[in-house]
């Protein structure tokens, strides 16, 4: 595959690097679409979280509508061309994703349909947000536990809850595919896109990343939210994104990265007994 060099100079006012993210998403998108297809778990390590344009698109093209998305982040990554003040594309990608505001701009509308429902994502671990992007997930009803509600209820509660609320609204599967869709309590389940950014975790835990942000998640809280996912069985596609390794000295980058693999044993089914 020929390695693609970021151009700087696009030119789409505020907004940064538009023609080579949308490159590089699109690849991705394709990437995952055809292991979603193929019935395999479609893990995708980043990279800036602006990659979730492609992977999310590409579940979501396979699994439509019946797809819940949870999102791991200290930030809503939701920001619209209009909001952003600081035209990264990693604070877009909902935005981009459910086609918000002027989201709906070349290149990404020549290979991307952003049809995701808004109903359909929640947030878990947010703690700073944009003025535009609280009003944002006002606007739209947007499910959303920040640190307040992991603080106050618990991680346990808090991610029970969020499943509990994807499997309820998503559309019912075809009737005669219902069963095949039902968990051990009898519960209809629904496919899940896990995006989980480890700026989520506390600077402490996970301090190579782009945008830390104190007073996040602990290590076993993250990993709780891993190892609960992976038990459900409805995980189609997980995201770790924003570990970057030329951040920080050689301590932060080694904890890290440390981090980043143990996330992902954990959600391929890495238990703590076994």
């Amino acid at each position: 595959m020929k390695r693609m060099k970021p151009n700087y100079a696009d030119n789409y006012g505020i907004l940064k690097n538009v023609e080579y993210t949308s490159k590089v998403t699109h690849r991705i998108h394709k990437s995952v679409k055809k292991a979603c297809e193929e019935g395999k778990l479609a893990l995708t390590i980043g990279g800036d979280h602006s990659i979730a344009i492609g992977t999310v698109s590409g579940s979501l093209a396979v699994y439509k509508e019946r797809l819940g998305v949870i999102w791991v982040d200290a930030h809503g990554d939701i920001n619209t061309p209009e909001s952003t003040s600081s035209g990264n594309l990693h604070g877009c990608p909902v935005a981009f994703l459910s086609g918000l505001g002027g989201s709906k701009v070349p290149p990404f509308t020549n290979w991307l349909n952003p049809t995701f429902d808004l109903s359909r994502i929640v947030y878990i671990g947010l703690r700073d947000l944009d003025g535009p992007e609280k009003k944002i997930l006002r606007d739209n009803n947007i499910k959303a536990f920040s640190m307040h509600e992991v603080d106050r209820w618990g991680i346990g509660r808090v991610l029970d809850a969020a499943i509990e609320y994807l499997y309820a609204t998503a559309p019912p599967p075809p009737p005669s595919s219902e069963k095949q869709h039902q968990n051990d309590d009898g519960v209809v389940t629904c496919p899940i896109h896990l995006s989980f950014d480890v700026d989520a975790l506390d600077p402490s835990v996970a301090p190579a990343t782009g945008t830390p942000v104190r007073g996040g998640l602990s290590f076993r809280e993250g990993h709780y939210i891993m190892e609960t996912l992976h038990q459900t069985g409805s995980l189609v596609a997980v995201d770790i994104t924003e570990v970057n390794p030329a951040l920080g000295n050689h301590l932060e980058r080694e904890t890290t990265i440390s981090v980043g693999c143990s996330l992902v044993r954990s959600v391929l089914g890495e238990g703590l007994l076994y």
